[in-house]
Parts: C-alpha cells; structure tokens; sequence
C-alpha cells in the first residue's frame, strides 16, 4: 500500500484560516460507507442522523497553550519550544526551533525569566527532553506565557483561544485540538441528549505524531508517535452497555475512534484504563468498537486519512473528497465536517 494512495488535489484557498462564528453553523457531509451515497447537509442538522440510543463518545482533552518563545541564556538568540508530552513532573519532550543550538546544557529562558529550561536530552527525530524550573503554578505560567499551537497550515492570529478547544475540554494535555469537536455548542450537544443519544467521555491526549507526515512509501512501514490515553470506569460501561444492546457507538473524531478500538478487544467492548497507545489504522484494519464516526477533512497522503479510508473504503473516501472539492467545503482543522455512517 503507497503512500501516494491516499493523495488528492486540494486548492490552498479551501483550507480554513479562521473559525465559524457558530461552530455547529459549519457543512455536514453525509458518506454511507457501504454505498458511497453522499449528502450535504448543515453541521447542526446532526441531530437528525442520530438516533435515540446512539453513544456518542467525545474526546475530553484540552489543549494546552504549548507554544512558547525565549531566548538562549548564553547568546540571547530566540528560541521556540512546542510542548509535546510530558515526562515527569518538570520534565517534558519538546520540539525546539531552531533544534540544532539546542545541545543538552542549553540555558532557555521566557518571560524575562518567569519560565527557565535546560535541555537535558536529544531524544528521537530530534525532539529534546527539556527541565523546567519556575516559582508557583505551571500550568499558570503557561496560561500567561503560552501561545496555543496552531497547525503550520493555519497562518491566520487565533483571536479567541477558546475556538481552538471544545466546549467539553477538560483534561489538560494536548498539543492540538481534536477538531471534530469543534462544531459542537453546548446548546446542540442538550439537544442530542434530549433525543435520547447518550454521550460517553474518553481522554486521548493529542501529541503531533498524529500529524506528521508519512516519510515512507509504504504505508505499513510507518510508525505512529505514542499518546496517552484514559477510559474511566463508569464511560466504559456506557460503550458497552450500548455494545450488549446493539446501539450504535458513534465516535466524534479520530481520537476517540483511536482510543476506543486501542481499548477494545475483539467483541467490541472496551477496558477502563490508561497507558499509551500507538495505533495506526489503515485499509485492512477491522473495526471492533465503533459504528460510526464523525471527523474534519484531512491532509493528503495522512494517516488520517488512512483511518477514514479504513472505515469508508479508500475509494468512496476520495470521491467524497473530491466531491467536497467540487462543493467549495472548507478543509482541515477550522474546516467542515463529514459523518461516515
């Protein structure tokens, strides 16, 4: 399977700088992945696709403002640091820029010295494992310091940081959002639990491995970065307490879709735990949780994509999306979104 499988053509002006005023006023693409029958609809039109007993299984993550700019103690020269995963306590595995000055002993400082790392390790592709030291709460000095860590594709300022989280964020941990949630107002999501769908919270905490690119040809040599996960007890039991009794389990994005099938076993229900997972889902896979999925538009030749063509079929997928070409949806991140049922 190559890499170059998964390609498509996508105009530059199709890819969404900024957010939608109302998150649930973005498209919904409809895709019946036994058919390929394709609908277009309106995002908040969702409700009309769900069914009273469907488990709706969300991503509770919250993006952490991970991006932070300072200088090199020794030479004052700017530094960029991209919180990946954290380590230890005070410990963290970063992506750094520009990475080659960053040799282990190096002295960073921001916020004139409110925030100070040393790097202690260069750890693979690259990334460095850097202590920090500070006085008081660090995810308070984050908060103050911090930008949050917009994919490079999106080149437009970020005026409310809030449009980069989910109404339902509340783990810290990610280094970028999970964006099929983004569409989802705290107004729709009453509605859809009004209809009697069940929501059900998992945690994956979203590193960049997800986004990287596929440096091989062949798809099944590429290895995916590890995340961490969480199902807790009482959200297992409503996945599969739906799984007993023939409901669908719907997941909103591929995040929760990763962590349910890394958590399932072969019947389908899934474990209340924590660890990390590296599973990379591509055509031939066999799905063991979920139903249904909601998901954006993803990049070409991603393993993203990879996932969705798993589920839909590698060929109704790219026919969708040249479809939503055709139609002019907005792609990636602040993008539409598309329900594969």
């Amino acid at each position: 399977m190559n890499v170059k499988d998964f390609d498509y053509e996508l105009p530059e002006e199709l890819i969404a700088q900024d957010p939608l005023e109302d998150r649930s006023s973005s498209r919904l693409m409809i895709l019946d992945r036994e058919t390929g029958e394709i609908r277009h609809t309106v995002f908040k039109s969702i409700i009309d696709e769900l069914q009273a007993g469907d488990c709706l299984v969300i991503n509770n993550t919250k993006v952490i403002p991970a991006r932070l700019f300072g200088i090199k103690e020794e030479t004052g020269a700017s530094i960029e640091v991209l919180l990946l995963k954290r380590k230890e306590d005070n410990i963290w595995e970063t992506l750094v820029r520009p990475g080659k000055k960053a040799k282990p002993g190096t002295v960073l400082s921001f916020g004139d010295g409110l925030l100070k790392g040393t790097v202690v390790e260069v750890v693979e592709e690259g990334n460095r494992l850097i202590q920090f030291s500070y006085e008081g709460i660090f995810e308070e000095i984050l908060d103050r310091l911090g930008q949050m860590p917009l994919p490079p594709y999106i080149t437009h300022p970020l005026k409310d940081k809030n449009r980069y989280q989910t109404v339902y964020a509340k783990y810290d941990g990610s280094a970028a959002a999970p964006t099929a949630g983004l569409h989802f107002t705290r107004e729709l999501l009453e509605q859809i639990q009004a209809k009697g769908v069940e929501l059900a919270s998992v945690t994956l905490h979203v590193g960049l491995g997800t986004f990287r690119p596929v440096k091989v040809e062949n798809v099944q040599e590429h290895h995916m970065h590890s995340e961490f996960f969480r199902i807790e007890e009482k959200e297992a039991e409503k996945i599969n307490r739906a799984k007993r009794e023939g409901r669908r389990v719907i997941s909103v994005g591929t995040t929760s879709c990763r962590t349910l099938e890394s958590a399932a076993d072969e019947q389908g229900f899934v474990a209340a735990k924590s660890g990390w997972t590296d599973i990379f889902i591509y055509p031939g896979y066999r799905f063991k949780c979920i139903d249904a999925l909601i998901t954006n538009f993803h990049l070409p030749q991603s393993t993203l994509l990879m996932l969705v063509s798993a589920l839909a079929g590698r060929e109704h997928v790219l026919a969708a999306y040249e479809e939503a070409v055709k139609e002019r949806y907005r792609f990636f991140s602040f993008g539409d979104a598309m329900f594969i049922e």
